[in-house]
């Protein structure tokens, strides 16, 4: 993580907005969450900023959503920041920054979804809306999201030695039939391609809206049913696939427990992180991405 020179404060985020979008300058400023590439505050009831402060791809990552979630959200079931204004880079800040809708609701690393049926039927609502064929110039994933399995293999062995994981080899016989598993063969899909609990938002036990289009791209649908492993309850995995359309084929099923174990290494990592106050930590992150990897391990020994 590199943090931006520039301090991001609330008078700052008024300035930007009197600078570029008046109309919009007077509305209560307030912050609203500071995440790993973006931080983000409110503007009001209904609107956020979103502003680039750690990370150097956070600027494309800015640009792309602003570019493609206007013309997918439309038809998605589940409420999304919709980007409504661009801010471009300048003297007073050198990055460009986005306005969007803001989406009620609290993140599931803090809230988790305890009503299985409704939060499967949700996420695979969601996820049947978004898997749809994506144009040629479509974006491609950043970390390989949405491509083969077996390039993350690197990955996999590193997340694997910290010591952290309390059955390694449990873990990797996952690993190993996920990465032997066929590649995707049909068309590039839409993919939210970063589902992970902070990432989508819950209400009243169920899912209520996803965040973070950042990593949005073209490819493997697999890289995103991974999701139910680490968002849902125990036990509701099969109520998701049965109501994810069209019904995902048993390669694409093994991959996805592959891209699971990846996303449930990551956030034991990040959480571990959090506990020992290092920066990008997360102490929320732990919890559920032990579970998933406790659900991964014990199915794959059934």
């Amino acid at each position: 993580m590199t943090h931006v020179e520039t301090e991001i404060t609330a008078e700052l985020v008024r300035d930007l907005l009197h600078s570029q979008h008046p109309d919009l300058a007077d509305r209560p400023v307030r912050l609203g969450a500071r995440g790993w590439d973006n931080q983000l505050w409110r503007l009001g009831d209904d609107l956020a900023v979103r502003l680039p402060w750690a990370t150097q791809a956070a600027d494309l990552l800015l640009r792309k959503e602003h570019a493609w979630l206007p013309s997918l959200a439309p038809h998605l079931p589940l409420p999304v920041p919709v980007p409504q204004r661009l801010g471009e880079p300048s003297e007073r800040f050198p990055r460009p920054w986005i306005v969007t809708t803001w989406v009620p609701g609290a993140p599931a690393d803090r809230a988790p979804a305890t009503r299985a049926a409704e939060a499967a039927e949700a996420l695979a609502a969601f996820l049947t809306a978004l898997h749809r064929p994506a144009p040629d110039d479509a974006p491609t994933g950043g970390h390989g999201r949405g491509g083969p399995l077996a390039d993350r293999a690197e990955q996999f062995a590193s997340a694997t030695e910290t010591g952290l994981i309390p059955d390694p080899d449990a873990v990797r016989s996952v690993w190993d039939d996920a990465a032997a598993a066929p590649d995707w063969a049909g068309p590039a899909l839409w993919l939210h391609g970063d589902l992970h609990p902070a990432n989508i938002l819950t209400a009243d036990g169920t899912f209520c809206g996803v965040i973070d289009f950042g990593d949005l791209c073209a490819g493997d649908p697999a890289c995103d049913l991974a999701a139910p492993w680490i968002l849902l309850p125990d036990d509701a995995g099969d109520l998701f696939h049965n109501a994810y359309q069209p019904a995902a084929d048993a390669a694409t099923l093994r991959r996805a427990r592959g891209w699971a174990v990846l996303r449930a290494l990551g956030g034991i990592l990040i959480g571990e992180a959090g506990l020992r106050g290092r920066p990008g930590g997360k102490p929320t992150w732990g919890p559920p991405a032990h579970a998933a990897l406790r659900r991964l391990v014990a199915t794959a020994r059934r």
